[in-house]
């Protein structure tokens, strides 16, 4: 009896068997419910069997049993209880985080804006085909019979099928090419400029004059056959012309010449050695490119490729101004004859046939280009007489030629009062003058720089004045290194040299004391000087050395230092020579 007591006791599930709220997993919206379905175990037959007592039903022992069942099936049900609030709870809470993460998300915000653009799209739908109504309904089709009028509803919509039909096969053609005819505004790019660098530049040089190098070669093929270099080919090439030019084939000949040309270049790229060239080519070394240059190759590169820019750029402007000057009427003369020639043309062209015209153009063209050009060049006389299209191209000025005659007038009026209030000065001061001064220590006195008289600028006497060479002097800045101040170390100013003494004369406003003056006998050393020695070339100053100077005084930055360096040299070689003489 008390194993089938405790058997009937622990029939239900047991209480290790329900998951505790720390280990059962989340509960999601579907799992957890108000109502949890309970399985009710189901004995065998095996266990009914034995649960039925020999004594019959209605004995004691099957009462108590009974009793104890269902007080434990109570506190079972008790514990589920507990177990689905819960349950419950957590279900709560788990609501409650997946609406927080929903709002965080904006996913419903998202569904809302995609079902507001899912009714925009149905309602253009909608007014799209009300539209396409009202098109139809606004041209009916004529009154006819029922049937004549079913058969042109058929009709109707057969052609607007075909209709629509072409529309869409068009504008899959052609709508690409539609959508490129749309206006949009430019876009502004801004190019960014690359930093200067020694490599860049020798390679964009070598760059431009690989790609100059089929121009410089046809012109020089051209230039050969004008000079007759191949005397052959010169004659071949002019008979040719001259008969193609009689019988108007003087384009297709050109063009002709033109497709010959790209076939041997395409042989060429294909590796074939054909050399269709009047002038044979020479092939210049190519020199490596250097990886590491020093400040002074780096200086002396950026110098000479100035110096060819300087150049190309002067003969570009050159003759650009030229041509601006010819049509600006800038030289009457030169204009005119231009202005002549081409109302003749147009007389010609509106009275004389245009073949006519082309076979006089073209053998004007090739007997200039073969004879006249040749003979032109061979006897330079005759072409400076005869040869209109050189004189006028000559004659024809540049804008800083102009300037250059704008000033020559100008200060040749200025020369000419000068040389009329000089002449009534000389003559009151030689009425004036005492006996036995002459004219030219009458003159010195006169001669005056920026600041007044020459002698009272530099506390000489009257006689010193500066030779003929440098009476202007020479622009440059004096050096002192023995003065530690920067205002004192260099000075700019104006450099002369007198009989006796070299003088430099400061720029900048205030007393003499500024100014220098050293006697020539005084100089103990005189020579070329360079101030920077990263610098190409000899330099552009003068080291003067004298007794009262620890270092050498440096006069630099003169444009003219050789002819300063001759004229101080000179002048102290005569001076410490006649010192000399007087001395023995």
């Amino acid at each position: 009896m008390l194993k089938r007591l405790d058997k009937i006791r622990f029939r239900g599930h047991k209480r290790d068997e329900f998951l505790d709220l720390a280990e059962s997993p989340n509960a999601s919206d579907t799992e957890c419910g108000d109502e949890i379905p309970m399985k009710i175990p189901r004995t065998a037959g095996k266990d009914s069997d034995e649960l039925r007592d020999p004594a019959g039903p209605g004995t004691i022992n099957m009462a108590s049993g009974v009793q104890d069942y269902n007080r434990t099936e109570s506190d079972r049900l008790n514990e589920i209880k507990g177990h689905l609030e819960i349950a419950l709870l957590e279900k709560h809470f788990l609501q409650e985080e997946l609406r927080k993460l929903r709002e965080e998300t904006n996913a419903e915000t998202l569904k809302q804006e995609l079902e507001k653009e899912r009714l925009r799209r149905i309602e253009l739908e909608q007014k799209v085909n009300e539209i396409l109504k009202t098109r139809t309904e606004e041209s009916p089709p004529p009154p006819q019979p029922p049937k004549a009028q079913t058969q042109a509803n058929g009709t109707d919509k057969r052609s607007n099928m075909m209709c629509s039909r072409v529309q869409k096969w068009v504008y899959d053609k052609f709508g690409e090419y539609i959508e490129d005819f749309r206006f949009q505004p430019e876009e502004n790019t801004v190019e960014t400029e690359e930093p200067l660098s020694a490599r860049r530049l020798t390679e964009n040089m070598r760059r431009l004059k690989r790609g100059a190098k089929p121009v410089t070669n046809f012109v020089k093929n051209l230039s050969a056959l004008s000079d007759w270099y191949s005397i052959y080919t010169s004659a071949i090439a002019f008979i040719i012309y001259m008969n193609a030019v009689w019988h108007g084939w003087a384009i297709p000949m050109f063009l002709f010449l033109a497709i010959l040309r790209l076939s041997l270049n395409y042989l060429i790229a294909r590796g074939w050695r054909i050399q269709w060239s009047i002038v044979p080519e020479v092939s210049e070394p190519i020199e490596p490119p250097k990886e590491d240059l020093t400040v002074s190759e780096k200086f002396q590169l950026v110098l000479d490729v100035a110096q060819k820019a300087q150049n190309l750029f002067g003969k570009m402007s050159d003759i650009l101004e030229k041509i601006k000057n010819l049509f600006m009427w800038v030289q009457p003369e030169v204009t005119q004859k231009l202005y002549i020639a081409l109302w003749a043309a147009f007389i010609a062209s509106c009275c004389i046939p245009y073949r006519i015209i082309g076979l006089s153009m073209g053998l004007y063209a090739g007997i200039k280009f073969f004879l006249i050009d040749f003979v032109f060049k061979r006897c330079p006389r005759l072409r400076a007489k005869y040869d209109t299209p050189y004189i006028i191209w000559l004659n024809l000025p540049t804008d800083p030629q102009l300037k250059e005659r704008a000033n020559a007038t100008v200060s040749r009026r200025l020369s000419g009062h000068e040389k009329l209030q000089t002449a009534t000065s000389r003559s009151c001061v030689g009425s004036s003058a005492p006996t036995g001064v002459s004219r030219d220590e009458d003159s010195s006195r006169f001669h005056t720089t920026k600041r007044g008289n020459f002698y009272e600028v530099f506390n000489l006497s009257e006689n010193e004045r500066p030779l003929s060479v440098c009476e202007n002097g020479w622009r440059c800045c004096l050096i002192n290194r023995d003065r530690k101040m920067p205002t004192d170390y260099i000075r700019n100013g104006v450099l002369y040299v007198t009989e006796n003494y070299l003088c430099f004369e400061s720029s900048k406003s205030g007393s003499s004391k500024r100014n220098k003056v050293i006697k020539l006998t005084d100089i103990t050393d005189i020579q070329k000087y360079k101030v920077l020695s990263v610098l190409p070339g000899s330099g552009m100053g003068i080291a003067v050395s004298t007794p009262s100077t620890q270092k050498p005084l440096v006069f630099g930055a003169m444009v003219h230092r050789d002819e300063a360096f001759e004229t101080i040299f000179n002048q102290y070689i005569k001076i410490t020579s006649a010192a000399s003489t007087s001395e023995s």
